[in-house]
């Protein structure tokens, strides 16, 4: 869930290359389930029950007008956390960007339902996550664009090998280190 109460800075955070990758079990119950056609407004929904969109509709018009055009990348590389009910609570996509002409993996669009949080969904889906950018690019640098609404996702990412970049970037993303910085000094550490 966002936290819109604090101050909105993007962060920029990176996972070096060779770092042994973590391994996280799903709690009993859940499941992994790859996209496939016709789930893009579960993903909305996701997306937009923890605030990252203002509803549904515009989260799914952004997955038709980003994603859509490389649904055979999507099947391999958006990822859902299905309940028992095989309903869709959580979603991490193992994507990239272009930096010039270097393609830098990232993640991208973390959430968990808040009904959800804090039962270890979200490490697993990041696990798998990096599990799955490995097996796609390669063990090279990995890259992801959040921002200080989000330092809950944050801790996790810290705690799966990411580092907090203070000068540096990819793609097109802004980076507000010196901003930022105080603000998830006083809600991480």
């Amino acid at each position: 869930m966002l936290d819109k109460s604090v101050p909105h800075y993007d962060v920029i955070m990176k996972r070096s290359a060779g770092i042994p990758l973590p391994d996280t079990i799903l709690p009993e119950g859940y499941t992994f389930a790859w996209y496939i056609p016709g789930k893009e407004e579960q993903w909305a929904e996701i997306e937009a029950s923890v605030g990252e969109f203002e509803n549904t509709e515009q989260g799914l018009n952004y997955f038709r007008d980003e994603y859509l055009p490389f649904g055979d990348e999507l099947k391999r590389r958006l990822l859902f956390i299905q309940n028992e009910d095989s309903k869709e609570v959580g979603t991490i996509t193992s994507w990239w960007n272009l930096t010039g002409e270097r393609r830098d993996p990232s993640i991208h669009w973390f959430a968990v339902k808040k009904e959800y949080q804090g039962i270890g969904l979200g490490k697993a889906l990041i696990s798998k996550c990096l599990h799955q950018l490995l097996l796609l690019e390669g063990d090279i640098d990995i890259f992801l664009h959040t921002q200080t609404w989000s330092y809950k996702a944050i801790g996790l990412y810290l705690k799966t090998g990411f580092e907090i970049l203070k000068d540096d970037s990819f793609a097109h993303y802004k980076n507000d280190y010196d901003k930022a910085l105080p603000i998830l000094q006083t809600k991480l550490y």
